[in-house]
């Protein structure tokens, strides 16, 4: 197993990663760091190329440019910093018929992992009294708590997770909140891709956001979000009324977009009683008219222009 000693500043170090299938782009010059004992959180539409990136690191396929190393290991290296990682991607595969106990022995030997280890983790996810449970009896957020408890096998310096939250409760959301706030105390670094932007804005410290392949945004999260613009969030008794409070933002030079049954207005939080007074006078009643700091989503869509 790989010490620690060459484990610098950042976990991960990226310059200049492209991955190219054909003529087509996956990943395109993308730099960013992750610094060591950090949250970073990982975001990009579908199809913006976070996956191909967490296979480049962790040695699954090869970059076509490029470079990047993996806690001071070249990613042409994997074996070199392999066990220091924990890596749940793309939904865990265990095998059904077994328990989750028996699956996460199976990993145990094979990864050469003292056995005591498995006990620890099945209460560490939660799954205490349903570890001797046959996996293909659990729900998906069981296996997905599976299957960080598995990632966490080597007790890893990094570890990388796809959608860890992926089908579980408010609750279980909130305990895997907690558990990688945990780790992240003890010192691990987590690299973590998620669509709950709301869950990465309370744990991470650090975001990198992919838009078609390239790397929007990398760097602290307060830094990404005190550089945008405050918000005012419309909504209207009348759902039609909205694109006309739209075209009342947009004459008086409040760029605004309708997203989710609400204008979002770009403008000073001072704004909003001029919007006010102007939907009366044009007959709008409002049922919410609430200026707001932007947070992450608000972020994400307007910087990658999803919806």
């Amino acid at each position: 197993m790989s010490t620690n000693a060459s484990v610098g500043k950042n976990a991960i170090e990226v310059h200049g990663l492209t991955k190219r299938y054909k003529n087509l782009a996956a990943l395109s010059e993308a730099n960013f760091s992750v610094p060591t004992g950090t949250i970073c959180g990982f975001v990009g539409p579908n199809g913006a190329g976070k996956t191909t990136t967490i296979r480049m690191l962790l040695g699954l396929i090869t970059p076509t440019e490029g470079s990047a190393h993996v806690l001071g290991f070249p990613v042409s290296e994997p074996e070199k910093y392999l066990s220091q990682v924990g890596a749940m991607i793309e939904g865990p595969a265990f095998y059904p018929a077994l328990t989750g106990i028996e699956n996460l022995r199976v990993l145990a030997t094979m990864g050469n992992i003292a056995q005591e280890r498995v006990a620890e983790l099945i209460d560490l996810v939660g799954l205490q009294g349903r570890g001797g449970d046959k996996y293909k009896t659990y729900s998906l957020g069981m296996k997905q708590r599976l299957g960080i408890a598995a990632a966490l096998l080597p007790n890893p310096q990094l570890l990388i997770l796809d959608e860890p939250t992926n089908g579980l409760d408010p609750e279980g959301i909130q305990e895997v909140r907690d558990l990688i706030k945990k780790l992240a105390g003890e010192g691990k670094t987590i690299f973590v891709s998620s669509h709950l932007l709301s869950e990465l804005e309370i744990i991470s410290q650090y975001i990198v956001m992919l838009r078609k392949g390239e790397v929007v945004f990398s760097g602290p999260i307060e830094e990404l979000l005190f550089a945008q613009k405050p918000t005012i969030i419309v909504k209207t008794e009348v759902l039609s009324d909205l694109e006309k409070i739209v075209a009342i933002a947009e004459a008086a030079g409040h760029p605004a977009v309708i997203r989710h049954g609400e204008a979002h207005i770009e403008g000073p939080h001072e704004w909003a009683a001029t919007l006010n007074r102007t939907a009366f006078e044009a007959g709008i009643v409002l049922s919410q008219l609430n200026p707001t700091m932007p947070n992450l989503e608000e972020t994400f869509f307007e910087m990658t222009g999803a919806r």
